[in-house]
């Protein structure tokens, strides 16, 4: 029978209440710092939330996977599950107006796609030093590439937010139109980004794999994980200071492994509280939200959408959306200062949602993508 983690469940479900929480705002306009992303360089808790998801997807992976081959079957399981996430994140980007001609074509669900397509077959088709050769090699070649290569039109190797190498295959090979429209000429979720954020689910796999060493003691697997993950921290800083900033955009090497090694520490305490103490009275709220994570994330995209486009009258007059309406009507009479507004906003967003999640998890309505 496979272990299941009831921790990794836990820490799945922590970090997609947190990227919805600070996703769904109740003013995008009032907001406290740590609930945004840093401006460039450096990182902020929510800049914590992907690659923490990322890093998760890989250590799934691996207790999903463990014993199996990579025959037709399964790679074609992992290749139909790849195209289903990847279409899901066209489809929010699409709806509602569904203009192909400017649809954004990288995304959070299209990378968690890509990720979970080349980390699955890297684990079954290679050994754990092959991994860790893999893991080395995209943090380190993505570093060369983004510090060292020139960049066209743009002169030499350098890390602006319009002229860096990332930027410039974005515009080459997707085009303007189909980037991130906050900002046009770049994309977070770009191609060659892909490569380092890559490295985040390789990192889950191998720590995932560890977990499952049942030649080791409970008390060395833990120790393992913490001593490896201030490993990656210290790098992290290093690489930092030496010149590869820390900056989710690019989602750099540096930061790449600085979200690895607090990645490694929430994991490796939650298994010692959860798994190993039995600490698991206070786990269903986030295990309602873990089980069903991709869809809890697709649906808290869509529904907005959907609500923005009912227009309700207010007071005054003015027409405005039906979220909107319900914030302004109750939510926003209640607090003076309208950031503590927008975060009961966001708050309120995610409870409804639990309650959601805990009749779907009561009813074992687990929907798999």
């Amino acid at each position: 029978m496979k272990q299941r983690l009831l921790s990794l469940d836990v820490f799945r479900g922590l970090t997609v209440a947190m990227m919805i929480l600070v996703n769904n705002p109740g003013d995008w306009g009032h907001i406290y710092a740590p609930l945004e992303h840093a401006e460039w360089n450096g990182c902020t808790p929510t800049d914590l939330v992907f690659p923490f998801f990322l890093f998760i997807v890989g250590v799934s992976i691996s207790f999903a996977f463990q014993g199996k081959v990579a025959d037709r079957k399964t790679i074609l399981k992992i290749i139909e599950r790849s195209i289903k996430l990847f279409a899901l994140g066209i489809f929010l980007s699409l709806f509602p107006k569904f203009d192909f001609s400017i649809v954004r074509i990288p995304g959070v669900l299209q990378r968690i796609a890509l990720v979970f397509l080349v980390s699955s077959i890297v684990f079954l088709m290679t050994k754990q030093r092959t991994q860790q050769i893999i893991f080395a090699s995209l943090l380190i070649g993505y570093w060369l590439l983004m510090t060292f290569m020139p960049v066209p039109d743009a002169g030499a190797a350098n890390l602006e937010p319009e002229h860096n190498l990332g930027a410039y295959l974005d515009r080459l090979l997707l085009g303007v139109p189909h980037l991130y429209k906050a900002v046009k000429v770049w994309d977070p979720e770009g191609i060659l980004s892909t490569l380092p954020a890559i490295a985040n689910g390789l990192a889950g796999v191998l720590v995932g794999t560890w977990l499952q060493r049942n030649d080791k003691s409970v008390s060395e697997r833990i120790l393992y994980i913490y001593f490896y993950g201030s490993i990656a921290l210290a790098l992290a800083w290093a690489w930092d200071a030496a010149g590869f900033p820390i900056n989710k955009s690019l989602w750099t090497s540096s930061y790449s492994l600085w979200t690895i090694g607090l990645a490694m520490f929430f994991l490796a305490g939650f298994y010692w509280l959860i798994d190993v103490k039995g600490y698991k009275s206070w786990t269903k709220p986030f295990v309602v939200y873990g089980v069903n994570a991709i869809t809890v994330f697709f649906l808290s995209g869509l529904i907005p959408r959907i609500m923005n486009m009912i227009k309700v009258e207010m007071p005054d007059g003015e027409k405005v959306s039906s979220i909107t309406w319900l914030y302004q009507s109750f939510i926003v009479p209640f607090f003076s200062e309208p950031k503590n507004a927008s975060l009961a906003g966001a708050i309120t967003f995610v409870l409804i949602w639990l309650g959601i999640l805990w009749i779907m998890y009561e009813k074992k309505m687990i929907v798999k993508v």
